[in-house]
């Protein structure tokens, strides 16, 4: 046994023995893989990041469009007329409508 001490006690690295390197790797190596914020988790929560900031500019380019889609049938009336005979298939009082379906 006293071999055994003398053998792996007098390698010292940084003033540490090996066990106390290795159970410094293991805990690192713990903090890194396994706790709240590890490595994984965080590229993780980057790449959700990411995904949502590009919604979030999404949404707001469609909200911008539709701002402006509605200026502009608040400030025209034939746009708005034009609007709800399109959409919402309204019609005046003797028109007839005739709606046309493509095929896919």
């Amino acid at each position: 046994m006293n071999k055994y001490i003398k053998k792996f006690g007098s390698g010292r690295i940084l003033g540490l023995t090996a066990y106390q390197i290795i159970i410094l790797l293991v805990l690192v190596a713990m903090l890194f893989f396994f706790s709240d914020s590890s490595v994984t988790k965080r590229m993780r929560y980057e790449s959700q990041i990411k995904d949502l900031e590009s919604q979030i500019e999404f949404y707001r380019k469609q909200t911008e469009a539709d701002r402006e889609k509605l200026n502009e049938l608040q400030s025209n009336k034939e746009d708005l007329e034009k609007f709800a005979r399109e959409n919402y298939l309204m019609k005046k009082e003797n028109e007839e409508i005739f709606i046309i379906k493509e095929k896919k």
